[in-house]
């Protein structure tokens, strides 16, 4: 069970990497034409669109179109609701015959795609630890420095650094360790940032050289780079293997390092002063090695002593250059939210269905846990259109494949021994879908319509099939001359099953045929020739032992819930009497429902 986990793992993963990647990359690329369109304006904003491109890959596009489709789901259809439960079901819902159909197997994307065995995901992991590995250990000389490092609290640094931070508008002092190693000054922490100083460098800087290096690591912490650098870190932490996510790294660290040289310079500092400053710090110390570390000698040096001494007018942004920014970043929001939008009506989940990969259509949310239902206690099922709720407790594999394809334990052919044990696992399972479409999803149940738990199957259990016919004995429902009771009512009420009792209150023919398809132990055909429609009615009769055993066996043993009258009629008589319908035994061809593949979910087997 394990390797066909991991065998198939792959094929459902490769795919949504592979558009979420091109997705991010193609903001990228537009993030990239916007620093183009404002390379004369200030470092701060091109240094936001590449964050922006950055943090793009820690949001899949379908976040946004869940989040388009849940707004939807807060406007659902004025129609009364409606609660349709069954107490205990014997058999799912099913109709008398299934309808012939072609090869059916799990259609989704992923299958598009070509196997990709389970090695890749092997090798990613691989690349993700090797990258924190790296971190860590340089993580650790950062935090070795500290742990030996001495806080100052008075000293010619402390007294220059907080008059920056009332200029810069710092509120919370930033702390100085005074170094022994010789790491350059740098800010290190997010939420309470330090300044760790290196040891000697104070004696080499005059006052001016002093305060511009202070000024630049207050910008640090008031710009919160480390807090940016971090996310990006985990950017290129899960997309390794991606040279894109790295060189947008690199333009990140640039835009940031010349964003704090623009706002030193803002504040009066002298442009020669400043570059001597960065250069002297570069002779005798070593830079940060991480970038969540902000530091004063990142970047490529030559470009930002030029761009420090060009004594050039940068650009504030107009009124057009904001609006270009704001239409472009709503544009990346808007269009997948409308996609949701757009594409969360029942309708719309209908035709999709045989599309759906990981997510059944319809529904937004699915568990499925083994059952810890008492021994003997009944399987249920209740739908809801209230809350847009599909709940089952204590149901098996076969069980869930007869509700979904409307066929009987006898049309259930072949597929793995464990499928065909006396000894079913049983499961349960919560799905919601969209209460906009409860009612629509209810009436499809009831007309025998399931088709978002056959993409469910097939999501979570691995399910192909295919149908052919083959000869099997029968019973044809048929109606009794002059004598059918049936009474024909407006809607959906309730429906409940017991050994020798089914009460119904609005339900479709085929839920009875169902029912005694189960305790016949053959196929029902229904040649009764009613309309469709719902109806009301109530049948009583004496179970024989083979019916008993057959509720037994399908895991149907709630005896001890029920009183039998031993003098009832036989199921045949109470039929004939009760309701006017008659059985008749035949041997026809029948759909039949070949499993050709069909897994349990990882450890529920």
């Amino acid at each position: 069970m394990t390797h066909n986990f991991l065998s198939a793992l792959p094929d459902a993963v490769v795919p949504a990497v592979a558009n979420h990647i091109w997705q991010s990359t193609l903001v990228a690329l537009a993030a990239g034409l916007l620093t183009l369109a404002f390379r004369s304006y200030r470092a701060r904003a091109r240094y936001l669109m590449w964050l922006a491109a950055s943090l793009k890959f820690l949001v899949p596009f379908s976040v946004l179109v869940a989040l388009g489709r849940s707004i939807a789901w807060l406007h659902p259809e004025s129609e009364k609701p409606t609660l349709y439960y069954i107490e205990e079901i014997a058999q799912p819902f099913a109709p008398s015959q299934l309808p012939v159909a072609p090869h059916i197997v799990p259609t989704s994307p992923a299958s598009l795609w070509p196997h990709v065995p389970p090695v890749l995901l092997v090798l990613w992991f691989i690349g993700f630890a090797g990258v924190l590995v790296l971190w860590t250990i340089r993580w650790r000389r950062i935090s070795a420095a500290i742990h030996s490092a001495e806080r100052v609290s008075d000293s010619r640094e402390v007294r220059m650094l907080r008059r920056i931070e009332r200029l810069g508008g710092i509120r919370n002092p930033i702390s100085v360790l005074l170094s022994r190693t010789p790491l350059e000054p740098g800010v290190f922490g997010i939420a309470r940032p330090v300044l760790i100083w290196p040891e000697g460098i104070s004696h080499r800087l005059e006052d001016a050289h002093l305060e511009a290096v202070l000024a630049h690591e207050v910008w640090h912490v008031r710009r919160r780079d480390n807090l940016c650098a971090a996310l990006h870190m985990l950017v290129e932490a899960v997309f390794w293997f991606y040279p894109l996510v790295w060189w947008l790294g690199t333009r990140l660290v640039e835009e940031r390092e010349r964003a704090c040289d623009e706002e030193v310079l803002e504040l009066g500092g002298d442009r020669q002063v400043y570059a001597e400053s960065i250069l002297k710090v570069c002779e005798f110390c070593l830079g940060s090695p991480l970038p969540c570390v902000s530091g004063i000698t990142g970047a490529d040096l030559k470009k930002r002593m030029v761009h420090i001494m060009n004594d050039r007018i940068l650009h504030n942004m107009g009124l057009g250059r904001k609006l270009l920014l704001t239409t472009a970043a709503t544009l990346v929001i808007a269009i997948p939210v409308s996609v949701g939008l757009f594409t969360a009506t029942p309708s719309r989940a209908q035709s999709q269905v045989a599309n759906s990969s990981l997510q059944p259509s319809g529904y937004t949310s699915v568990s499925i846990r083994r059952s810890e239902a008492i021994e003997g206690q009944p399987p249920k099922v209740l739908v809801s259109s209230k809350d847009g709720s599909f709940a089952a407790r204590g149901v098996t594999l076969p069980q869930l494949i007869e509700l979904a394809y409307h066929v009987q334990g006898a049309q259930i052919a072949e597929g793995p021994d464990w499928l065909n044990s006396a000894f079913q696992a049983k499961y349960d399972i919560d799905a919601q879908f969209d209460p906009s479409a409860a009612v629509a999803q209810l009436k499809q149940i009831a007309e025998r319509n399931s088709s978002d738990l056959k993409v469910l199957l097939a999501d979570k259990f691995k399910l192909a099939v295919h149908s052919e016919n083959r000869m099997l004995p029968v019973y044809d429902l048929v109606l009794d001359a002059g004598s059918f009771k049936l009474q024909q009512i407006d809607g959906v009420h309730s429906f409940h099953i017991e050994p020798g009792e089914i009460t119904a209150q609005g339900i479709h023919i085929g839920l009875l045929i169902e029912q005694l398809s189960l305790r016949l132990g053959q196929p029902v055909i229904d040649k009764t020739g009613l309309k469709a429609g719902n109806y009301a009615f109530t049948l009583r009769w004496t179970p024989d032992p083979s019916e008993l055993e057959r509720l037994k066996h399908g895991n149907q043993d709630y005896l001890g819930k029920s009183t039998i009258d031993p003098n009832g009629p036989s199921l045949f008589t109470a039929l004939q009497e009760q309701l006017g319908l008659k059985l008749e035994p035949q041997t026809e061809s029948v759909p039949v429902l070949v499993v050709d593949h069909v897994e349990s979910p990882a450890g529920l087997l």
